[in-house]
């Protein structure tokens, strides 16, 4: 309020000091003229009090607003700004905590991909004969390795997998390797050209001679026929 009681009373201290300026000015301009001193006087004072407006003074209202303003709280009041001040800082708190955390809208972790198991089984190509056979072997109850490591070489030793294959000294026929060849007809009379016909017949013979095909592979290794 001080400030502007100042500001004040600089701003008509200049006003004035205008007004006496302008007043000399018009004085000395009537004088440059050879005009009548008496009246040049007259006719700048007349000048002055035609545009001089006094300067405003303070306003009782904004003196009395200014200072109710500025009046001490209450204690009561002082307690609620300092559990105002309190609340927003420990909300600031906890906003900074979970930025350091990283927390943020809940994202679902991605599920990770299920790596596909790989088959038990030796791959073979879709509807060959070793497919055919592979799948006869394991529907007897026994491991794919009967068929990777014994079945497949054995077979492989007698006839390359070949269903028309025919021994011309003994006359043993097709994959297995039937001596006489016709012996297969007790499980289809197509057992010349259909390979699935010839495996069948091998895997009873040798399920009931040896028990399973790595024992008769092992007796073909060791007499050189099964």
């Amino acid at each position: 309020m001080l400030l502007n009681r100042m500001s004040l009373r600089s701003t008509a201290a200049v006003g004035a000091a205008t007004l006496v300026a302008g007043a000399t000015f018009a004085v000395s301009a009537f004088a440059d003229d050879e005009v009548d001193p008496d009246i040049a006087a007259s006719a700048a004072v007349e000048g002055t009090e035609q545009t001089e407006e006094p300067a405003p003074g303070p306003d009782p209202e904004a003196e009395s607003e200014f200072f109710a303003q500025s009046r001490e709280l209450t204690e009561e009041e002082l307690a609620e700004a300092r559990e105002e001040a309190v609340g927003q800082r420990d909300a600031a708190l906890a906003e900074g905590r979970r930025t350091a955390e990283g927390e943020g809208p809940a994202v679902e972790p991605e599920e990770p991909e299920e790596e596909e198991e790989e088959a038990d089984t030796p791959s073979v190509p879709s509807g060959s004969a070793k497919e055919i056979a592979l799948e006869m072997v394991l529907a007897e109850g026994w491991s794919s390795d009967q068929f990777s490591g014994c079945l497949e070489p054995l077979w492989e030793k007698e006839s390359n997998w070949n269903h028309t294959a025919e021994n011309p000294s003994s006359g043993a026929y097709g994959i297995p390797q039937s001596l006489p060849g016709d012996k297969m007809a007790s499980h289809g009379d197509d057992w010349r050209t259909n390979p699935a016909t010839q495996i069948a017949w091998g895997i009873d013979y040798i399920k009931g001679r040896y028990g399973t095909p790595c024992d008769a592979w092992s007796h073909s290794q060791s007499v050189g026929w099964y």
